[in-house]
C-alpha cells in the first residue's frame, strides 16, 4: 500500500468511498457527495491523500479549514474515509498518521473532528492519534428529521504553534 496525494483522477473512487460512508448514516451529515469542483475548493490542497492498494483507492483523508479568519489559520477539520471492502486493515490509521504529519509540515497547530457518538471505530482511531474529546455538541444538526449529536475532538500539535 502507498499513500499518495489525492488527484483529480482519484475523484470517482474517492466519491464512491464517501458515498459508502454516507450510506452508514454515522459518518457525515451530508446526504450526497459533492461534485469534484465543490470538494476540491473546500479542502486544503496540501493535505489530501489516498491510500492505494494495487493502484486502487482504498481510502482517503483530507483537511478543511475551519474558518477564513487569520487567527484560525492553523486550525483544520479532519476527514478520513476507508472503502467498505478495506475496513479493518489499518488503512484509516495509516492515512490519519500521514495526515497529522503533513498538517504539521504545513504549519497547522490544531486538528479537529466532529464524530457521531455511534461511530465507535472513528472515535477510537482519532484517540489513538492524540485527539482528545473536548465536548459533545448536542442536537447540532438534523439527519432525516432526527436531531443528532457529535463528539468534538481536537489534537494540538506538540511541534507547531508552541512558542
Amino acid at each position: 500500500m502507498t499513500i499518495s496525494p489525492l488527484l483529480p483522477e482519484h475523484w470517482e473512487a474517492v466519491k464512491t468511498i464517501y458515498e459508502e460512508g454516507i450510506a452508514t448514516g454515522n459518518a457525515t451529515f451530508q446526504q450526497s457527495a459533492p461534485t469534484w469542483e465543490e470538494w476540491n475548493e473546500g479542502h486544503l490542497q496540501e493535505c489530501r491523500f489516498v491510500a492505494l492498494i494495487d493502484d486502487k483507492v482504498a481510502g482517503w483523508a483530507a483537511l478543511t479549514r475551519v474558518s477564513g479568519r487569520c487567527v484560525y489559520a492553523g486550525v483544520a477539520e479532519v476527514s478520513v474515509y476507508v472503502g467498505e471492502n478495506y475496513r479493518g486493515y489499518g488503512i484509516g490509521a495509516l492515512l490519519l498518521n500521514h495526515l497529522v504529519a503533513e498538517s504539521e509540515k504545513n504549519n497547522l497547530w490544531t486538528l479537529q473532528a466532529g464524530i457521531f457518538p455511534e461511530n465507535k471505530g472513528s472515535l477510537a482511531l482519532h484517540q489513538k492519534f492524540d485527539f482528545r474529546i473536548v465536548g459533545k455538541r448536542e442536537k447540532i444538526g438534523k439527519m432525516d428529521g432526527v436531531w443528532r449529536d457529535t463528539i468534538l475532538l481536537e489534537r494540538r500539535s506538540k511541534i507547531v504553534g508552541i512558542e
